[in-house]
């Protein structure tokens, strides 16, 4: 239980410090493309740590990891990218921080594990979060139409990723795959769906330059939030309650805060109320 919570506190730590830097990324690629080029480097990265290893897990476990990536990677993390540009760091993280609440219904619906009482009130603050988030003024430069086009993208990725843990989570319920090779699992899956997009990256390669090498941010962005926050994720999911999992995922945005200045990203009192509900909806979800 112990390795599952700090795997799980650490993933939210690389996403955190990754989604930053996924933001300040200078480039002119959608969502979808950043998604794709992302998964490519994330899949090389793990390559050599799978590639000798046993591979006997059942063909329906196998289904589920690939479904999972294709809903939670695939089209969640395009459409969080999608929502980073459009609402930053802090404000993008709060909003995924409703996780906990979808994968607390989920896991009930489909996973039969029935949330207390007090995990109720733990949803409930923070779907309080959210709101607060959504009803904020728009960042330095952003106009209102702009910030709700975020949120729509942002709860979509919500909605996307949430329900990526829980296919996940029923996968390694019934699987001896290790965290790294279900994360591997879930990026080729996520990758061969995006493949029709790579022939828009090679044009972009050929477009206009900036002055400033990108790869350095996009590969440290793809070792810390693609690579090592994934795996940790899965290490989190295989060891705890998909609730309590995603629960301890979700505390992004309170990490999040100390870099809202780099973005020009003033938090006032409704960021800080906002992430002062998210932890304790958390502290309530987990207790």
């Amino acid at each position: 239980m112990l390795i599952g919570a700090l795997a799980a506190l650490v993933a939210a730590l690389c996403w955190t410090v990754a989604s930053s830097l996924w933001n300040r990324l200078p480039t002119s690629l959608s969502g979808g493309e950043l998604n794709l080029l992302k998964n490519l480097l994330a899949v090389a990265v793990l390559l050599p740590f799978v590639i000798g290893r046993s591979w006997t897990a059942p063909p329906a476990s196998l289904l589920l990891l690939a479904l999972s990536g294709v809903v939670g990677i695939a089209a969640g993390d395009s459409l969080y990218f999608a929502a980073l540009r459009r609402l930053g760091t802090r404000r993008t993280l709060t909003i995924d921080a409703g996780g906990p609440a979808v994968a607390s219904l989920g896991g009930m619906v489909w996973l039969a594990e029935i949330p207390a009482p007090l995990q109720w009130l733990g949803a409930g603050l923070i779907t309080a979060a959210l709101l607060l988030v959504a009803g904020q003024r728009p960042a330095d430069g952003a106009s209102q139409r702009l910030q709700w086009q975020g949120v729509v993208l942002a709860l979509g990725a919500l909605l996307c990723g949430s329900s990526g843990a829980l296919l996940s989570r029923a996968a390694l319920r019934d699987s001896a795959l290790d965290p790294l090779q279900s994360a591997q699992v879930r990026l080729l899956a996520a990758t061969l769906v995006l493949l029709p997009l790579l022939w828009k990256l090679r044009s972009a390669r050929l477009g206009p330059q900036p002055a400033a090498a990108r790869w350095p941010l996009g590969l440290a962005a793809t070792l810390l939030g693609t690579t090592a926050g994934i795996a940790l994720q899965q290490a989190a999911l295989q060891r705890l309650p998909g609730g309590m999992a995603v629960a301890l995922l979700a505390t992004a945005p309170l990490m999040a805060i100390p870099l809202a200045h780099l973005e020009g990203d003033r938090p006032g009192w409704r960021g800080w109320s906002a992430a002062l509900l998210a932890l304790a909806g958390v502290s309530a979800l987990v207790a």
